[in-house]
């Protein structure tokens, strides 16, 4: 049996005990910012004995209680970096939102973004020996799926059954107890850099808390910003991140595909940073104040102040036009939405009945940025908000917090995952995924 599948049945065992503690905190580790919610649950999950469905263990309505964002530190394209600034942030947005929640939190489920996820997409098929549909043979068909060597390093995130078909009658959610010779399973692996994981894991440990469950922020940022009709008819969603923009295609309400580009909003205040010879926190505040990617005749006009504090009368007292400001930030916007255009076109999105694009995320505030996109992407694009979730303070509402907030859901109401389900030991791919590291059996 693998160590991934014995690590990830911890967590869900974590994740279990935390649901029946009442309390679990979720934290969102991002480049920019670290940002943790504490969700008190009412206690209406229920726990079938024997159940291995993940999306049947043990859904429940929550409210958020506690809340806190911190500036993150020692992470770099949404992967640590520097582990002790990052225990720091970490401990600071926890402590932070106890407080607020008047409540201690033991386990806690974290997103990341980056570590260069790569989708697959595989299937499975198996005879039905008694005629119906097992929990057993739910577990064969899934360990039937040919998981390709995706190569030493790489981990898996998410191996999620997108589909069940029986005897050729495809788009089943759950076929147990249905009668039929024959059972297939297409199932959706996302793999990423192992280091990126091991790192999160090491670093939740030295903050003394219990992980239970991580995901990609691509994923639950999908889960949080687009709406049922598009989760179901097919959509894209572009989380645009202070270091990285990811992307998640989902289809059926399950994502299909996932990738990452390592740009973000940072890059663009890192220009404006150079182009206008400030610091990082001004260019930052300049970017948020009076960024824009559309520039006008007005813009000619309006000038910004661009302050400092070098002691350089002169060069403290600048002014700059708009335009200016403007000319220096869309070529990097330009970069990044040509990148995600590549990934997209790369996962086949045309071929999709519906190809609606949602951009959340902080990077994606800036002015015009969604009639950009529709003129790069070629699509209908709208810029995408959180859903509101019961007790979420208004500061939390924005499109940065699309990962925390989808996070939160994806606590709630888990989908099924191939660790849910009783694959047979002897039946497990070990040409792969058996591989997996060993100092996973050191933290579990």
């Amino acid at each position: 049996m693998s160590d991934l599948y014995a690590m990830q049945r911890a967590m869900r065992a974590a994740r279990k005990t935390a649901m029946q503690r009442g309390v679990v905190a979720i934290l969102d580790i991002g480049t920019s910012k670290t940002a943790c919610l504490v969700l008190r649950f009412d206690g209406s999950a229920q726990f079938a004995q024997g159940e291995t469905m993940g999306a049947m263990a043990g859904q429940s309505s929550f409210r958020v209680i506690g809340a806190a964002t911190t500036r993150s530190r020692g992470v770099r394209f949404g992967e640590i970096d520097t582990m002790a600034e990052t225990e720091r942030a970490i401990r600071t947005a926890v402590q932070a939102s106890q407080k607020m929640a008047n409540t201690r939190v033991d386990h806690v489920i974290v997103s990341f973004s980056g570590a260069n996820p790569r989708s697959y997409g595989l299937d499975g098929k198996v005879d039905l020996p008694t005629g119906v549909v097992t929990d057993d043979d739910i577990g064969r068909v899934l360990a039937a799926c040919d998981v390709p060597d995706f190569g030493a390093g790489r981990e898996v995130l998410h191996a999620q059954p997108v589909n069940f078909a029986l005897d050729y009658r495809s788009g089943l959610g759950d076929p147990r107890g249905q009668a039929g010779q024959e059972l297939m399973t297409d199932l959706h692996l996302l793999t990423v850099d192992a280091p990126v994981i091991q790192n999160i894991v090491h670093c939740i440990k030295r903050c003394d808390l219990e992980l239970a469950g991580i995901a990609s922020a691509a994923y639950v940022s999908g889960i949080s910003a687009l709406v049922e009709d598009e989760q179901e008819l097919g959509a894209a969603c572009i989380d645009m991140g202070g270091g990285s923009t990811s992307l998640s295609i989902f289809m059926k309400k399950h994502m299909i595909y996932s990738d990452a580009v390592r740009l973000g909003g940072d890059h663009v205040t890192g220009d404006i940073s150079m182009g206008l010879q400030i610091a990082t926190p001004v260019a930052e505040r300049i970017k948020t104040f009076y960024g824009g990617v559309h520039a006008t005749g007005m813009d000619d006009r309006d000038m910004i102040k661009v302050g400092g504090d070098t002691g350089d009368y002169d060069h403290d007292r600048r002014e700059v036009s708009r335009a200016e400001l403007i000319g220096i930030m869309r070529p990097r916007v330009e970069e990044i939405l040509e990148e995600v255009r590549g990934r997209l076109d790369a996962a086949g999105f045309e071929h999709l009945p519906s190809q609606k694009i949602v951009l959340t995320g902080g990077a994606s505030q800036i002015p015009g940025l969604d009639g950009l996109a529709s003129k790069i992407l070629g699509q209908h694009v709208r810029l995408g908000r959180p859903l509101r979730v019961k007790g979420l303070p208004q500061a939390a509402t924005g499109p940065a917090f699309a990962a925390s907030v989808g996070l939160s859901l994806f606590a709630a109401h888990p989908q099924d995952e191939w660790w849910d389900f009783d694959v047979p030991a002897d039946k497990y791919p070990a040409r792969s995924i058996g591989r997996a590291l060993r100092w996973f059996k050191d933290n579990w």
